[in-house]
């Protein structure tokens, strides 16, 4: 499959690759389509990767993943372009953090509205699939190295056959075991405004490597 990356940060470097070494194309996409960082990557990565502008990368990839810092998703998004968009599976991993009055970050969106809301109000005929916002980058991809991967990840969006799709991309490529489905893309609100305590919980244990797991 071929997948669009856009997001040349840990994130995306993260998800990226790890795609890459699961055998599909992955086109790196960035402001510039020279990227430095994109170049780097592509060169590291191999035959199957690639770079790009969010354009390019967005009109080559099936699967398009927004792995922008959340302020500038939505310019990143439509510098991609909507009819490169439009039908596809669009999974948003971004947070709305803001970092404009220092640590510990807020949410410039948050409590009646997402930014999960706002990229699927921006981008009508995109499939946008809120996922892989709670944890860090590392057990994204690799959810096994935390308690053998008995955890959960979550997924929310308006389309129920992109939430499957994410869904069997989550457990076939990532390795996830346990995929709960909140509902709607307005479940983005929930998920977004976990990171205001995932940060503090960051600050007292001193490590990202940890993650939620649900029991009843």
């Amino acid at each position: 499959m071929k997948h669009a990356v856009l997001g040349t940060g840990m994130v995306g470097t993260t998800i990226a690759t790890k795609l890459v070494e699961k055998g599909h194309e992955v086109r790196m996409g960035s402001r510039d389509a020279t990227s430095e960082k994109a170049s780097a990557w592509a060169k590291k990565a191999g035959s199957r990767a690639s770079q790009g502008s969010f354009a390019d990368a967005a009109a080559f990839g099936e699967v398009v993943w927004n792995c922008t810092k959340g302020e500038g998703s939505l310019a990143a998004l439509k510098a991609a372009g909507a009819a490169n968009l439009k039908g596809k599976l669009l999974l948003d991993v971004s947070n709305p953090l803001d970092f404009s009055k220092g640590m510990p970050p807020s949410l410039f969106v948050s409590n009646t509205d997402s930014l999960g809301e706002q990229i699927q109000r921006a981008f009508p005929e995109a499939k946008v699939v809120k996922t892989l916002n709670t944890l860090n980058c590392v057990l994204m991809v690799e959810p096994g190295k935390l308690a053998g991967g008995d955890h959960d990840v979550f997924v929310c969006g308006n389309d129920a056959g992109a939430k499957e799709r994410a869904t069997a991309i989550l457990k076939g490529d990532f390795g996830w075991k346990r995929v709960i489905d909140l509902g709607d893309v307005t479940q983005s609100r929930g998920t977004e405004s976990w990171l205001a305590l995932w940060i503090r919980l960051y600050g007292a244990l001193g490590t990202g490597d940890f993650n939620l797991k649900i029991v009843r």
